[in-house]
């Protein structure tokens, strides 16, 4: 139990809860005494802060939490929080994340990344820690460009970007973060905004409560290098129409209201593709509007939702939870693997190293 129900120590075991939940741990205490140094105005002062104020709902012990990052602005999260972490290599954090959630049962671990970072150097470490479905909780944030070495477009970065590498325009094709994770099978996938405090809250809360992988695209404004690139689905005046909320068992309706108070745009199956489209409800009539199924073993319509992003008129966006499935985590297996290897029994830490130092051939030299 947590001090806030939470699922997530039933979910994630072995690793040791915080004593006297009578007392809960406050944001501050996991706020390290580090300067914060992103440029005025970024998104990721947001994502911070939420997260800051977030662990405390886990109630764990902070030296049973660990945040690994690789390189970017995005990565220099782990200094700004008082828990375990690690500045690593870049594009190669879920690897890391990987031997550490592996080694220690004990651990919650994080990964922050940004979508240079892991879609580009560490694009193959992503996709192999998804189909993995490691115990880790992936938190990529798409600014779309490189905010750190000064604004080179990016993996996300949109065609005929201009920018300090691309002064004629970017020609090359981006990648869909989430479509990416779905194809590689991801167990749970998600997207949020990082101005959208509740529901990135609430996204982080589902994120760290599942078991396995859980991959959360975090759209993130760099107002210094690429400033508005999410301005549609922000601006009160386009956000009805742009954003495309996906809840678990809800018809998936957006845009302004109808006379029932419900979104008066929905999502239909697209008899011509096979996918989804966006249609009137007027038109097409409630019933044939898709009831969103996140705990769909298929990823199909996941996907095709995906393929929704940036889709339309205003840039629309599909945003939530697009699947959380259970599936048997790669650590887990593989820590059954090692009981089954020892005859059924655990074995101490200290006796597994005397056992790995003198193990096999061994020679005294004097």
């Amino acid at each position: 139990m947590t001090t806030t129900g939470l699922p997530f120590p039933t979910h994630r075991s072995g690793i040791e809860l915080v004593p006297g939940h009578d007392q809960p741990q406050t944001g501050k205490e996991y706020t390290s005494d580090q300067e914060v140094r992103w440029c005025p105005g970024c998104g990721d002062y947001a994502v911070l802060k939420a997260v800051q104020s977030f662990l405390p709902d886990l109630g764990l012990r902070r030296e049973n939490i660990v945040f690994v990052s690789g390189i970017g602005c995005s990565s220099r999260f782990p200094y700004y929080l008082d828990t375990y972490g690690m500045h690593s290599i870049h594009g190669r954090a879920p690897s890391i994340a990987t031997g550490i959630a592996t080694a220690r049962e004990d651990l919650s671990v994080w990964v922050v990344t940004g979508d240079g970072d892991a879609l580009s150097i560490g694009g193959n470490h992503l996709i192999h820690a998804l189909r993995r479905n490691v115990n880790m909780t992936i938190l990529l944030f798409n600014n779309r460009i490189y905010g750190l070495t000064k604004g080179q477009y990016s993996p996300t970065s949109e065609p005929g970007k201009v920018t300090k590498s691309t002064p004629m325009g970017s020609v090359d094709h981006p990648f869909n973060p989430v479509s990416l994770a779905l194809g590689a099978e991801g167990s749970f996938v998600a997207r949020t905004i990082d101005s959208d405090r509740k529901h990135l809250t609430s996204v982080l809360s589902a994120a760290a409560a599942h078991r396995g992988t859980s991959f959360v695209e975090i759209y993130q404004n760099c107002p210094i290098f690429n400033d508005g690139a999410f301005d549609a689905i922000k601006s009160p005046d386009t956000k009805a129409d742009a954003i495309i909320p996906l809840v678990h068992g809800e018809p998936i309706r957006f845009g302004a209201p109808d006379a029932s108070g419900l979104g008066s745009k929905g999502l239909i199956r697209d008899p011509a593709t096979g996918g989804v489209k966006v249609a009137e409800v007027s038109e097409v009539g409630e019933a044939a509007v898709l009831v969103h199924d996140a705990h769909l073993a298929d990823p199909t319509t996941a996907f095709a939702i995906s393929r929704l992003t940036d889709a339309g008129y205003l840039h629309q966006a599909p945003i939530g939870i697009f699947r959380q499935v259970d599936r048997a985590s790669y650590d887990d297996l593989a820590r059954e693997q090692l009981v089954t290897a020892r005859g059924g029994e655990e074995i101490d830490p200290s006796a597994r190293l005397a056992s790995l130092i003198s193990g096999g051939d061994t020679w005294t030299v004097v």
